[in-house]
């Protein structure tokens, strides 16, 4: 008999052996469902910060969006009103120069060219304030032309006084020299015009009227002299 004959033979070592088989494999089983449900609550751990990281990223993206938004609009309102203050400015700004032009126009006469001194006088002015400037201008034109009357104007300032509705008051500072037959060397003076100009048709003059004919000195003239203010009154 053969040792290994006798090994298979011997009913102890057989069991012995059958024994630590039968504990090897649940003990082996055990260890690989342990090691599974630790890597399967990993994989779980895993996802759930993958998934807590993609809902954070979302968040601040979105965050990110709105905040750029806000800032946009922001910068949109501050633009819109920036461009409504240029707007305003500029606006106030053509109604003094279209003011101050008339005014000098008006204030500047000479007795031997009265027909380019009226054209001056009605030019950008409304239809029913033309009219009644023509009719103004040949009432003193009866004074003018004995006088020997002459002005030389020189603008000084205008300022937009009031606004509404598209129609601006303004204030409108013109220097004079004035000359005539009583006074050949001229006196200098300031005259002080209020006009109305409307933007809603194309800037034009709607009301003028003389707050004083001159601020320093006035022309020295027999009677009813014409004063620097040529608007007619109200």
């Amino acid at each position: 008999m053969t040792q290994q004959s006798a090994v298979q033979d011997n009913p102890a070592t057989q069991s012995a052996s059958e024994v630590d088989t039968e504990i090897a494999t649940p003990q082996t089983e055990t260890n690989s469902s342990l090691v599974g449900a630790v890597l399967g609550r990993g994989r779980r751990v895993g996802d759930s910060a993958i998934k807590f990281k993609t809902i954070a990223a979302a968040v601040l993206v979105i965050g990110m969006i709105a905040a750029v938004g806000g800032m946009a609009w922001q910068l949109n309102a501050k633009s819109n009103d920036l461009d409504q203050v240029r707007a305003a400015a500029s606006a106030e700004a053509r109604a003094e120069q279209v003011a101050l032009d008339y005014a000098t126009g008006a204030a500047d006469m000479d007795f031997r060219d009265l027909g380019a001194w009226r054209e001056r006088l009605t030019k950008g002015t409304s239809p029913e304030l033309s009219n009644r400037l023509t009719q103004a201008a040949t009432s003193m034109e009866q004074i003018i032309s004995p006088l020997q009357w002459t002005s030389t104007a020189q603008p000084v300032a205008a300022k937009v006084r009031s606004e509404s509705n598209g129609i601006y008051s303004v204030d409108c500072f013109v220097s004079v020299l004035t000359k005539n037959s009583q006074a050949p060397d001229g006196i200098q003076s300031t005259a002080t015009y209020q006009l109305s100009v409307d933007s809603n048709n194309d800037w034009g003059i709607t009301e003028i009227g003389g707050i004083d004919s001159a601020l320093t000195g006035s022309a020295p003239s027999p009677d009813n002299a014409p004063p620097l203010d040529t608007a007619p009154p109200r």
